[in-house]
């Protein structure tokens, strides 16, 4: 009876493993995933630094008085250009100048009265505490005469260095009070850009060093500059040192107050390993590339050891092409430019990745490799507006 039971057990296992096998063979195997590649390059790579600058003048001046007065004459026009001297605004100065008048109207008694007791200390008619009085007051007039000099040369505002002015609303009649602007003046050619580089980057960096850059306003046109100052200290919350860049502007086309790009090379030309940008995952483990591989061909009697364990023999494949598959590969990856990414170490030259299509992929997915369409592996791209 025993027997009997065991024997009806041990028949009911075998059909339902049989059962099984056959709804496991019966799962459709998911097909090849289409992708596209790109061969590992070789190129010629300049490594550069990449910053976002402002444009500063070299001189920048909002000017304005030193005191007050009623505006009588503007001598220039908004947006002209002018030299260092000249006079632009004048102030109604007509009591300061009268004032003046009296001034030197009084040293010059002072110089009489001074040259008369000389000749009378020579007759010994006067003392010489007399002759010292009178050479002090002389001192006082004269002070006097240049104080009031410089209240009236106040009240003629002039360039203080060459540029070009900005846009003013002053007009003749108009109240102003010391301390109002009263109109920008700008030296545009030479032109500074300021910017900031991690401090890994200061190793790079020399006063002197090329630099170049380009703004929105100017697309495919770059400027070029050298650097004239470094920062001595390194800013404690960014981590960041200041760089100045003196650029120049003949044409006067860069503004202060611009955004820049700038880049600059540092050192020379080398041999990197090369990428399309969007062939490199980045994951928290490390940063992965699919490499395009043939599948190896399956073992003799791989297909019966695996029919005899139950999983599903490989297809055929009657067209005779070689079975390509995805290969994850750990990578380490270096700088970038335009479109494309150095790789420091993983790949080879040669070797065909994965370019787009990659969040399909596992370890061992068949691929199946369509390059009608590739991602963008410039090196200098510009924006295109459609």
């Amino acid at each position: 009876m025993i027997g009997c039971v065991l024997l009806l057990v041990a028949v009911l296992a075998v059909g339902k493993f049989l059962q099984i096998r056959a709804l496991i063979a019966a799962v459709p195997k998911p097909g090849p995933q289409t992708v596209s590649t790109a061969e590992v390059q070789k190129l010629r790579w300049q490594t550069q630094l990449s910053a976002v600058g402002t444009l500063n003048p070299v001189r920048g001046a909002d000017l304005g008085t030193e005191v007050a007065g009623l505006v009588r004459t503007v001598h220039f026009k908004s947006g002209q250009d002018v030299k260092a001297g000249t006079l632009l605004v004048e102030l109604n100065a007509d009591s300061d100048i009268a004032q003046l008048h009296a001034a030197e109207a009084a040293a010059a008694q002072a110089a009489i009265v001074l040259k008369r007791d000389q000749a009378q200390l020579a007759v010994q008619a006067v003392s010489q505490a007399q002759i010292d009085a009178d050479t002090n007051d002389l001192k006082a007039k004269r002070a006097q005469v240049e104080q009031q000099a410089a209240l009236v040369a106040k009240k003629s505002i002039r360039a203080p260095f060459s540029g070009r002015l900005g846009i003013t609303t002053l007009n003749p009649g108009q109240y102003v009070n010391a301390g109002d602007k009263l109109v920008t003046l700008q030296t545009l050619d030479p032109i500074y850009v300021d910017f900031a580089l991690p401090q890994q980057q200061l190793a790079g960096l020399a006063v002197g060093q090329v630099v170049n850059l380009s703004v929105d306003t100017f697309p495919g046109q770059s400027f070029s500059g050298k650097i004239n100052a470094i920062s001595p200290k390194v800013d404690a919350a960014t981590r960041n040192v200041q760089v100045e860049a003196t650029v120049s502007n003949p044409k006067q086309q860069l503004l202060p107050g611009m955004f820049a790009s700038v880049k600059i090379d540092v050192g020379g030309e080398q041999e990197r390993l090369t990428l399309p940008a969007t062939a490199v995952t980045y994951n928290p483990y490390g940063s992965t590339v699919y490499v395009v591989k043939e599948a190896e061909p399956p073992k003799p009697g791989a297909a019966g050891a695996a029919g005899t364990a139950g999983a599903p023999a490989q297809p055929a494949n009657p067209s005779g092409a070689k079975q390509l598959v995805a290969q994850q590969v750990f990578v380490e990856t270096g700088p970038t430019r335009g479109d494309q990414i150095a790789i420091v170490k993983g790949l080879t030259a040669g070797q065909v990745v994965v370019s787009s299509g990659q969040n399909k992929l596992k370890n061992g997915t068949p691929v199946v490799v369509d390059n009608s369409v590739q991602p963008t592996n410039n090196p200098a791209p510009t924006p295109q507006e459609k």
